[in-house]
């Protein structure tokens, strides 16, 4: 430290050394007087956006909904009298053709039936023959005219009973042999079929069932807080595009789903539908006048108030607007025009620059 201390005259020797004051030296001379940076300003909020534009139908509710047939779509294949099943000729969820053989049954009343018509064919048969020979007879004068006009009364009514024979059998699917064939009354599939070869049917129950194939009803029940808002006559759609019309709606509520039990039925444009499907069925009704449509992501909410945010000539101001029935798009009534530009997109950063 001497030897410092006489190399450079008057330095302290408690003072810093010159090595050590060299780095300081050059880091206050690369700072010099010149202050930092300011930091980059945040990048602008340039949301999406969409036209407000005139609404034409607002959706009421999305509920779902199951495929049921129709009034006439099931037909009951009964058995008429009591007796054996002989053979059966189709299985459950099998397609069957309208006047298909079903089954075969075998029974005492139906043979009795079918002997009867048998006798009424054969008076029929008797009585006709009866009646032209005796108008023969009376044309040639050989017996009276009033023995041919009785022959031909009896001939008539022997023909009316032979008719009445027939019909009671066919009704009662009876053939001539006295065995009964149960046929298909539509055309369509067997969703039930209770009756198989060896077992007795009682002539009271109806064994087999058929549904026809595809559907375009469906059953729905509208909650109770839209009474009065669904009606017969509103538009509906399924998810898969699907249109068509509200047909009935029940005029008390169903204790059991706390609804409105309503039928809906699809336009005959679309695909016939697998009964018991379920899907989901949107509701829609004409929009108020004046009212118009946004994308539904253009709404948000506040404490139960709907809002927008509605460009202008300084940017996006927030405004308090009134919607009216659910799903996209948004249908406003009250505090915004058609022609108005709202954003659509994020909407968390434009009410976080909208703080004070």
């Amino acid at each position: 430290m001497q030897a410092d201390a006489a190399t450079f005259p008057g330095m302290n020797p408690a003072a810093p050394s010159l090595a050590t004051l060299i780095p300081l030296a050059v880091l206050l001379a690369a700072c010099g007087g010149d202050a930092l940076p300011p930091p980059a300003p945040p990048p602008a909020i340039a949301p999406q956006t969409a036209l407000a534009v005139p609404a034409g139908q607002m959706i009421l509710a999305e509920l779902p909904a199951s495929v049921v047939q129709p009034p006439g779509a099931r037909a009951a294949v009964a058995t008429p009298f009591a007796g054996l099943v002989q053979s059966v000729h189709v299985q459950p969820g099998q397609a069957v053709r309208q006047g298909q053989l079903l089954a075969v049954l075998i029974s005492r009343e139906a043979a009795g039936l079918a002997t009867e018509r048998a006798q009424a064919e054969q008076r029929r048969r008797l009585a006709a023959a009866e009646a032209a020979r005796l108008a023969e007879l009376a044309r040639a004068g050989v017996v009276a005219g009033s023995r041919a006009d009785a022959a031909a009364s009896a001939s008539a009514e022997a023909g009316i009973a032979a008719t009445a024979a027939r019909q009671l059998a066919g009704q009662a699917g009876v053939g001539s042999d006295g065995r009964i064939r149960l046929v298909a009354p539509i055309a369509g599939r067997v969703v039930s079929m209770a009756i198989d070869a060896g077992a007795a049917v009682d002539g009271n129950t109806a064994p087999i069932i058929i549904e026809r194939e595809g559907s375009r009803w469906l059953a729905l029940a509208i909650p109770e807080r839209l009474a009065g808002a669904v009606r017969p006559g509103l538009n509906v759609r399924t998810a898969a595009g699907q249109t068509g019309r509200l047909e009935t709606v029940a005029g008390a509520i169903d204790p059991a789903t706390r609804g409105f039990a309503a039928r809906a039925r699809l336009d005959d444009a679309g695909p016939a539908l697998v009964s018991g499907r379920l899907l989901r069925l949107t509701i829609s009704a004409p929009a108020p006048a004046g009212a118009v449509a946004v994308p539904a992501a253009a709404i948000s909410n506040d404490n139960g108030r709907d809002l927008v945010f509605v460009k202008g000539a300084s940017g996006f101001a927030l405004r308090p607007v009134t919607r009216i029935g659910s799903g996209d798009p948004a249908v406003i009534t009250a505090g915004l025009k058609a022609g108005e530009r709202v954003a659509t997109s994020n909407l968390p950063e434009l009410r976080a620059a909208a703080q004070p």
